[in-house]
């Protein structure tokens, strides 16, 4: 059997996450990994875990948790949601309010919904690789969204035009970005938004690292300032609010959600409907339950180790990389950006960086829409140690000088 000839068009552009790929590494215990942007296991809170499970298949409970439940979600996990987004400026009901199985399955739905073949998205360069991914099956082209620019709405008009499509969407993250740790500030947020308006679009704000803040001052989120612009009613915006439980409980859950205005509510559980039904009921009571009792401590102690650990490997990084190496300083997240001399290849440098130092980390082209940004990398410090930290960035640096007195031979 020729699969390939049987496959719809789209799958050609379904490529394999370098960075699913890297975690492969992790299980070679000499390797020192910046690489995967995930949590650290050792701060789930097993505990609440493992007690939710036995209060919800205790009694009466137990039926709804094993049984089919409605698309929309588990409703006491929605209004729990519905608390966290007012107290960040989101004024919205559990109609507005979407579950899934993790953010990443949202992003896949708004590429159904909104991309038709030779559609533009608008992205960040770089951007979320899994983004990407979620996208490209839906046959789109790629505009670059550089927030504060002087570039003109119709500038992005007349390009989407000339490559056969339309608008339909801006996409960010704007806190802690992944992959390069920076947050947008309030003016680029608001550019963003009379932006969208003049080209009537969606906005797609990717929060998946909302909670992670651990210095600075916290900024609005995009649809807490649509939301102030259209009279206080999230009915009458165009901005889609991605969240996740998968950076501060526990992604292996798979429960995220989205909040929008409520006629994207319903057509995004329409897709539901026909993808999966609904999420896992089981998992959606356990979260609510877990969310209830230890959210605010388990944030908190997230927020401490990150913290410690995102100082360590800047002052390490300030001590080990030479001259002409720039990197990001993050105000949260999980993620340090490096951008190496022109010249320099991040996948070559990988190559090099497993098989003599035994260090991995995530090449920045994987990043970049167009192929772009080969002298950049992502750093993850999520997971590391201070040993490991101190180690590993040492070996890098002397890798990364190594290679910049080779090129100038």
């Amino acid at each position: 059997m020729d699969w390939e000839q049987v496959f719809a068009t789209r799958a050609g552009r379904m490529k394999a996450s370098e960075i699913r790929e890297l975690l492969k590494l992790l299980e070679q215990p000499d390797i020192i990994s910046f690489a995967g942007g995930i949590p650290d296991a050792a701060l789930f809170p097993k505990a609440a875990v493992t007690e939710a499970y036995a209060r919800v298949l205790d009694g009466d409970q137990a039926a709804t948790a094993l049984q089919y439940s409605v698309s929309e979600g588990y409703r006491p996990l929605r209004e729990w949601i519905v608390g966290e987004m007012r107290a960040l400026g989101i004024g919205c009901r559990a109609e507005n309010v979407l579950i899934t199985s993790g953010s990443q399955q949202v992003l896949d739905y708004l590429g159904k919904i909104f991309l038709s073949p030779k559609d533009t998205a608008l992205v960040t360069w770089p951007t979320y690789l899994g983004a990407l991914g979620a996208f490209n099956a839906y046959e789109p082209t790629y505009d670059r969204l550089t927030p504060l620019s002087n570039r003109e709405a119709g500038s992005y008009r007349e390009a989407a035009e000339k490559a056969g499509g339309r608008i339909k969407f801006a996409y960010c993250v704007p806190e802690f970005s992944n992959p390069t740790g920076e947050t947008m500030t309030r003016a680029a947020r608001e550019w963003l938004l009379d932006l969208a308006s003049e080209l009537d679009i969606a906005v797609v704000e990717d929060a998946a690292y909302q909670a992670l803040r651990y210095d600075g001052e916290s900024v609005p989120p995009v649809l807490a300032l649509d939301i102030a612009r259209n009279g206080g009613d999230i009915d009458k915006t165009r901005t889609l609010y991605c969240g996740s439980f998968s950076k501060t409980l526990a992604p292996g859950l798979r429960v995220g959600w989205v909040v929008a205005a409520e006629p994207v509510i319903r057509k995004l559980v329409l897709v539901k409907q026909a993808a999966d039904l609904h999420s896992s009921t089981i998992n959606q009571m356990v979260i609510g339950d877990v969310a209830a009792s230890v959210f605010e401590a388990q944030v908190k102690r997230i927020r401490e180790t990150y913290s410690a650990r995102r100082d360590r490997m800047l002052s390490a990084l300030d001590k080990a990389m030479p001259a002409g190496v720039e990197w990001s300083r993050p105000e949260g997240g999980m993620f340090v950006w490096m951008t190496l001399p022109k010249g320099m290849d991040g996948a070559a440098l990988l190559a090099r960086a497993i098989r003599d130092y035994r260090i991995a980390f995530v090449p920045g082209k994987a990043f970049h829409a167009d192929g772009s940004g080969e002298n950049t990398l992502r750093l993850s410090f999520s997971c590391a140690s201070f040993q490991m930290i101190d180690e590993g960035i040492s070996r890098l640096g002397d890798l990364v000088r190594r290679e910049m007195v080779s090129s100038a031979a």
